[in-house]
């Protein structure tokens, strides 16, 4: 199964922080990393901007990678927020046995 590596930036720590928590609980994310003092400059409605964000990455497996597109796009606060997906090429088998292990819908916290 393929593990993919889901990118997104919020405009603040709370948001980040609360968008993360919901995948992860949810388990559209085995992990959600948040990197805060993102600098992003870009064109919007024909300005330049520029912004200090917390960037996202949430790793999922393969299965899980629209549910967890199509959640985050209806939690996240930007008109048009910046979602991508990157399959991974390689990676420690362990871990990438444990992300399609913690994303499963049909998964039970260990008793």
């Amino acid at each position: 199964m393929p593990v993919f590596l889901i990118l997104s930036t919020c405009p603040d720590a709370a948001t980040a922080q609360r968008l993360a928590r919901t995948l992860v609980d949810e388990r559209l994310a085995a992990c959600v990393n948040l990197l805060p003092g993102v600098v992003s400059t870009y064109r919007w409605q024909d300005a330049v901007e520029q912004a200090t964000e917390v960037q996202l990455l949430a790793k999922t497996a393969g299965d899980r990678r629209d549910a967890l597109i199509a959640r985050l796009a209806e939690l996240h606060p930007y008109e048009l927020p910046e979602i991508l997906a990157v399959e991974t090429a390689a990676g420690l088998p362990a871990y990438l046995d444990w992300v399609t292990a913690e994303t499963r819908a049909d998964a039970r916290a260990p008793e």
